[in-house]
């Protein structure tokens, strides 16, 4: 079952600490003042932040469909996941760890 942005944004407005803001012109969730999550320019595309380039490669290598990578991107955590194809409940899982990696320790620790 697909994701859409607006599930993705229901989502991310439940999660301590979360503030709507925009990034590069679109919507985006920042925790602490931090982006975790942003609807790439294409509007078919949610960038996430991953814990690191070799975890981000190892998302595009074993799923395709659903992730994917510019060359803008290729330097930086971020992960494209492309939101007609991803699976409803493996973005909700990304979606909160990118929040986990971004959320200061007081926020990652508290019941929610």
């Amino acid at each position: 079952m697909a994701v859409t942005w607006d599930e993705l944004a229901e989502i991310a407005r439940g999660m301590p600490g979360v503030e709507s803001s925009s990034h590069y012109g679109t919507p985006a969730f920042k925790v602490k003042g931090k982006m975790f999550v942003r609807l790439h320019q294409s509007g078919a595309w949610a960038v996430l932040h991953v814990g690191g380039l070799e975890e981000r490669d190892h998302l595009v290598e074993t799923n395709p469909v659903c992730y994917g990578l510019t060359d803008h991107y290729r330097d930086y955590p971020l992960v494209l996941l492309r939101l007609e194809t991803a699976d409803r409940d493996e973005a909700l899982v990304a979606l909160k760890r990118s929040w986990r990696l971004r959320a200061p320790a007081r926020l990652r620790d508290s019941p929610a």
